[in-house]
């Protein structure tokens, strides 16, 4: 203790002790208008992220909140040149280990950083402690500064520029990935030299790019350099400080830190702000310090929620952890700067990252005649013409809605060819790079199965009412109770005049909120779903805005009206898989003829989690896509964190035939399904099961205003006000509708591929072969979501359900002699003795459920 109070500066307590220091004031006029324009556009940013992003972590303190998925394509099959940051999925923890609640744990959770040489751990020397202590990774202007001009030998600095010059266009095709490959070199090896004469504050800036120097990318610089001083033995003897005009939204931080930067100095976007507060059009009567701090907070919030993920609660442990995976980045930049980041298909090179710099530069410095330059609108958050590619554009939902909403089924089907004609159009996601293969000859429709044997196998995504509307999620649920699928209440509870009737959920969800569970709500349901994870944001909970808890709302969820309700990270009963397995038999002892779903979001290694599932004796492992829908989410968690189900359906398939458990669970699978195409490729990957959820909402009359957080959904599926849900027009038969010209789409293909039924094909990726290459697939090899593991077993369901070993019938005497009980005599008191050890759980379960 002593030694640290000798030793350990904290930076805040020590600039308090300074005079003003060069940069605390920002001069908004240091920065021309149109300097800032190139500058901004030199780094890839747009119009679209100052006001989504950007403006509410400055007025508000706060991320910004969106609500929908994230219905664009990856960014290697963007047309657009997206930052490198975009290539990285945060990873987020699932059953095996518990994710950490950021808000009810606080107090486990740290931001300090400690710069300077770190010594040996297993030292006890009072110059162990002689460190540098942040309270924040984010450095304000100031505080580098002051950093720089540190006299202390123990805290010498040097500034190395991330810099490149890019070759002209006339040179060899590569020219420009190469000039960047070899910049990158050199600066690694000005980082070595460097630490090796005494620097234990290394910045790693790019503050000097300009019309003639290109930054590199300061994920690249930052990866490469970290990863060459740990080659070098010396990645402890310096810590690394990032000044960037790049990060500007909580996942490029995350990134940074995640691959080995100590802290983060974002100069431009301070001089962003900057510019924000001397216009004052959104800012008026906020300070540049003011804005500053909103933003560090923000920011720091969104640090915690994605460390808590993982169940990470010290920053110390996340710098350098990296915990991502890669979705197209290729072997060579992984080999350099991101070592052992799982990147299953492969991706993108040099050449593509130096080609996107080079077009940002371009727009920065257009030619000389060229008007000035000004940032553009990439539509990425929202859709936007001549902007990025989406799923559900309104070209796009206004073709479904004329093919639902036709009362003559021979133009309704028209119309849905011509809906699924304009998706099939597009490549949003890998299975858009792949193609049936032709085996077996076409054979006539009619030996096809029936489009009702079809329709079993479908079911809509989990959207609990509150997130809807109560009309919207009764009409899903008529819907699907009259085709023979299945809905699913999501974690919001349901009313019990519904139960048993056909408004009832057949699937019941149990989230970590447990909001609506009660013994009677379980015994109702045909399947019992435990939502581990959601494809738009795993690894948090549940949220439900103030505005959309209604008194009716509070009833069900057992809550109070507007009081937020926002479902904890982790289920506070299941830190492991062996707990998993106990709620599990808890909900097949309380509602025996419930099958038993357990849902999970695609991401590396989900095949192992499914595996330890499937032994917990779920019956269902649902696999969710990463661009799930959301009623209210974090917008860094809807772009940033999960897989599409193409990649995690294909692993858990390869996983669970390659152990001797495929046949004994069902595989589903949701994630922006939208055609029969879609569903037959999911069938060849693997799935038995079919879940639809955004495009379900847009059948019954979504508009994606992507609004549904604020309560304000002009067509009333997604709000809880009384005046707007009078605008919902939706019907059971435009549900029906949909789902039905999905399974006519489903028979066609099958009947051109020579197939008799789904069963035919489900787990048979074989029957796919990639179509698109090169550099329209990012380059991308989808080979490994294509291989099967050749067991001679089959590859399907094939049994009911996944039985659990018989154990003591303890309960089962109890129900018995409860309810004879009461049959002889409904108002006596009921007095039981039995013995009971430790090996009989869940004893009374049986009993609530009887009760119930």
């Amino acid at each position: 203790d002593r030694w640290i109070k000798e030793n350990l500066i904290n930076l805040d307590e020590r600039l308090a002790q300074q005079p003003l220091v060069a940069g605390t004031v920002a001069d908004p006029a240091v920065v021309a208008d149109e300097a800032l324009t190139r500058s901004q556009l030199s780094f890839g940013y747009t119009s679209e992220e100052m006001v989504v992003i950007l403006r509410p972590m400055v007025l508000d303190a706060k991320e910004a909140v969106g609500s929908m998925g994230d219905d664009t394509p990856p960014p290697g099959m963007s047309a657009l040149p997206r930052p490198l940051f975009h290539y990285f999925k945060q990873r987020f923890a699932e059953v095996t280990n518990p994710p950490i609640d950021p808000l009810r744990e606080e107090m486990v959770m740290s931001l300090r950083v400690l710069l300077g040489q770190r010594s040996n751990l297993l030292s006890e020397l009072p110059e162990a402690t002689r460190l540098i202590e942040l309270t924040s990774p984010l450095l304000k202007p100031h505080e580098l500064e002051y950093l720089r001009t540190m006299s202390e030998p123990e805290f010498r600095s040097a500034t190395i520029q991330a810099l490149w010059q890019a070759p002209p266009p006339s040179e060899e095709e590569d020219g420009a990935g190469q000039a960047l490959r070899t910049a990158l070199e050199k600066l690694c090896l000005a980082a070595e030299e460097a630490v090796r004469n005494g620097v234990h504050l290394l910045v790693i800036s790019d503050i000097e790019a300009s019309a003639e120097r290109l930054p590199i990318p300061a994920m690249l610089a930052v990866g490469a350099v970290h990863h060459h001083l740990i080659r070098q033995g010396m990645r402890m003897s310096t810590s690394l400080i990032c000044e960037s005009g790049e990060p500007r939204e909580v996942h490029h931080f995350a990134a940074l830190i995640g691959y080995g930067a100590n802290a983060v100095a974002p100069y431009l976007i301070y001089q962003t702000i900057d510019a924000m507060v001397a216009e004052g059009r959104h800012t008026a009567g906020m300070t540049v310090s003011q804005a500053y701090g909103h933003f560090v907070k923000a920011i720091d919030k969104g640090l915690l929620k994605i460390m808590s993920k993982m169940g990470i609660s010290t920053l110390d442990s996340y710098c350098g952890a990296q915990i991502f995976e890669a979705l197209g980045i290729g072997e060579e930049l992984i080999d350099i700067a991101f070592v052992d980041t799982p990147s299953l298909l492969g991706g993108i090179g040099f050449r593509s990252v130096a080609e996107t710099v080079v077009a940002w530069h371009e727009k920065a410095y257009p030619p000389a005649k060229a008007r000035a330059p000004r940032l553009e609108t990439w539509g990425l958050y929202k859709s936007r013409r001549g902007g990025e590619l989406h799923e559900w554009s309104p070209q796009v939902v206004h073709a479904l809605h004329d093919a639902v909403r036709e009362t003559d089924h021979t133009k309704g089907k028209t119309s849905f060819r011509a809906y699924s004609q304009l998706m099939q159009t597009m490549r949003l996601a890998p299975r858009h790079l792949l193609t049936f293969r032709d085996i077996r000859p076409p054979i006539p429709q009619e030996q096809v199965e029936p489009v009702e044997r079809i329709l079993r196998r479908f079911s809509t995504a989990a959207m609990s009412l509150g997130a809807l509307s109560a009309e919207a999620h009764e009409t899903l649920a008529i819907a699907m109770n009259r085709i023979g699928g299945m809905s699913n209440s999501g974690e919001g509870g349901e009313a019990k005049d519904r139960y048993f009737t056909e408004r009832a959920s057949k699937i019941k969800q149990i989230a970590s909120g447990r909001f609506g569970v009660t013994p009677e709500y379980l015994m109702s349901a045909e399947e019992l779903q435990i939502k581990m994870a959601q494809g738009s944001k795993p690894g948090e909970g549940g949220q439900l805005p103030g505005h959309k808890v209604t008194a009716e709302i509070a009833v069900l969820r057992h809550s109070t009206a507007g009081v937020a309700l926002i479902s904890p990270p982790p289920h506070h009963d299941i830190y492991s898989i062996e707990d998993l397995a106990q709620l599990i038999f808890d909900l097949k002892t309380i509602n025996p003829t419930a099958k038993v779903s357990v849902k999970l979001v695609a991401e590396y290694g989900v095949g192992t989690i499914a595996a330890g599932v499937a032994k917990g004796y779920a019956d269902i492992i649902h696999i969710s896509g990463h661009n799930g829908g959301t009623g209210a989410s974090p917008l860094s968690s809807v772009k940033y964190a999960g897989l599409p189900w193409e990649i995690g359906l294909a692993e858990t398939h390869q996983v669970l035939l390659a152990n001797g458990m495929r046949t004994r669970v069902t595989l589903r699978t949701d994630g922006g399904l939208a055609t029969g195409r879609d569903v037959v490729m999911a069938a060849m990957l693997g799935a038995d099961e079919f879940s639809f959820g955004t495009s379900a909402m847009i059948a019954e009359g979504c508009i994606m205003a992507r609004v549904c957080h604020k309560n304000s959904c002009p067509v009333g599926v997604a709000t809880q006000d009384p005046e707007l849900r009078k605008k919902f027009d939706g019907t059971p038969e435009m549900v029906i509708n949909f789902m039905s010209y999905i399974a006519e789409e489903v028979r066609c293909l099958l009947a051109e591929l020579g197939y008799r039924s789904l069963d035919e094909i489900i787990g048979h990726p074989e029957l796919l072969t990639q179509a698109v290459h090169g550099r329209e697939a990012g380059y991308m090899d989808l080979h490994p979501l294509l291989y099967v593991p050749d067991t001679g077993s089959a590859r399907r369901n094939v049994l009911p359900t996944n039985e659990l070993p018989e154990e003591s019938n303890l309960g089962y005497r109890i129900v018995e002699q409860v309810l004879a009980s009461l049959r002889a005599n409904p108002e006596a008191p009921i007095r039981l003795a039995q013995k009971i050890n430790n090996t009989q759980r869940s004893v009374g379960a049986k009993l609530a459920g009887q009760l119930a």
